[in-house]
């Protein structure tokens, strides 16, 4: 089986939390027994999850060898100049040793959802969206990357994994896509 999820943002990628105060976890959205995330999304990032209950295809899914693009809209603080783009597009380097060249471009805003609570909004510091695509997944990579480039994170909704795409799915629905990977 393989569902996906729309994870709104605060919820962690787990069905427990023993934080105190506890957070939400995925266990309050109805998802089939047996399912696990396959990767994951941080606690303040939105968008799409894979979740199976087959573990071979959830290796499948997250291996960096097998080069699944992930695509993120991202909403960054900043005015995007061609310069920061061609250094996503080449690899950056962070802490950790440099990243894999990125797919990036400038994107209208989407009409996505509302985020509670909202992103901050400057009148004096302008904003813009990007879409990225990365084929591999290290902690915080994206905000990592843009960061890195000058371009602060604000948002960041994964709308696909390789084939599989958000569309229209809201904030805290699922629906079964079993039968696209077979």
């Amino acid at each position: 089986m393989l569902i996906a999820f729309n994870k709104p943002y605060g919820v962690l990628c787990q069905f427990t939390d023993r934080g105190t105060p506890p957070r939400p976890t995925l266990a309050g959205f109805g998802l089939p027994a047996g399912v696990y995330p396959a990767g994951r999304l941080d606690h303040d990032s939105e968008g799409l999850l894979l979740l199976t209950d087959d573990g071979g295809l959830a290796h499948r899914l997250t291996d960096p060898r097998h080069k699944l693009p992930k695509t993120y809209w991202v909403q960054v603080e900043g005015d995007p100049q061609p310069a920061q783009l061609a250094a996503l597009r080449a690899g950056v380097v962070l802490n950790d040793g440099p990243t894999r060249p990125a797919q990036a471009r400038v994107l209208a805003p989407p009409a996505l959802w509302p985020r509670d609570p909202p992103v901050r909004f400057r009148k004096s510091v302008p904003d813009a969206w990007l879409e990225i695509a990365i084929s591999e997944g290290r902690n915080r990579q994206v905000r990592r990357m843009t960061a890195a480039v000058g371009l602060p994170t604000l948002r960041l909704v994964r709308v696909g994994i390789g084939p599989h795409r958000l569309d229209t799915l809201a904030p805290g629905a699922w629906r079964d896509v079993t039968a696209a990977v077979r």
